[in-house]
């Protein structure tokens, strides 16, 4: 059963961070529009094993081996354990006839992990406040976390037309 949720979580995450990083990709090729630089989240990471949490901001701090790797690998762990807290809350019925509402708001909700955590940490203050544009930064991030929304009741719907 454990086993089970766990491989649901993977493949739900997985496909979840996928699609939004497809939409992130979109949106750069449409509207021009920068992406996150996943190399910098690594260097956060990179440095948080050295006692390092905070950094002002965290492009000027010592690039890290491995750092791209080190980033886009978090991201999508994190994607995963973010699946895993959602199916958690909505229990295996969902599973079974995903919605998307709850996915939906699910991913709304996670975009308190960059606003609260993320954001300040690398530099860009709470609420990306730091940074030239924080609207702009506030927008891009609530739509990213609302495609991963998306993409969380995306891939239920396509691992349960499967199973």
């Amino acid at each position: 059963m454990a086993t089970q949720i766990f491989m649901n979580a993977a493949l739900i995450g997985v496909g979840a961070t996928a699609f939004m990083d497809l939409i992130a990709l979109a949106q750069k090729h449409v509207l021009s529009q920068q992406p996150l630089n996943y190399a910098m989240v690594g260097r956060w990471f990179g440095h948080m094993i050295r006692g390092k949490f905070v950094h002002r901001p965290i492009s000027a701090s010592r690039p890290i081996p491995f750092e791209r790797v080190t980033g886009w690998s978090s991201h999508y762990l994190i994607g995963v354990l973010f699946a895993l807290a959602f199916l958690a809350l909505v229990g295996d019925g969902w599973l079974k006839a995903p919605s998307l509402l709850p996915a939906l708001a699910f991913g709304a909700l996670t975009v308190l992990a960059p606003f609260l955590v993320v954001q300040p940490g690398m530099g860009a203050g709470l609420f990306a406040r730091n940074l030239p544009n924080p609207n702009v930064a506030r927008l891009k991030s609530g739509f990213a976390h609302l495609s991963f929304g998306i993409g969380l009741w995306a891939a239920a719907c396509c691992a349960s037309a499967f199973s």
